[in-house]
């Protein structure tokens, strides 16, 4: 007796997904104009994110996979960090 049309957890998901979808564009964006290496704080104030920590998240995951080309280089702590596009 389960309604496949009415999973609203499904959705949810995708909803979700998409503001991280949006605003892992809007860092790539960011990267690609700032030839800067820049901070998470400066990232997220540069695409107006007040979700800092959802920046920092995305910045990892992108600096993780070699084939995005961003570079991480460590800080003194994980939030003075920076991030280039190289």
């Amino acid at each position: 007796n389960i309604n496949a049309y009415h999973q609203p957890g499904v959705e949810a998901g995708k909803k979700a997904a998409g503001t991280v979808i949006e605003a892992q564009t809007k860092i790539l964006a960011a990267l690609a104009k700032n030839k800067v290496p820049a901070t998470v704080d400066q990232i997220a104030t540069s695409i107006a994110e007040p979700d800092v920590e959802k920046v920092f998240k995305i910045c990892e995951h992108l600096a993780a996979n070699t084939d995005r080309k961003i570079r991480k280089v460590a800080g003194k702590t994980l939030f003075e960090a920076t991030y280039k596009m190289e």
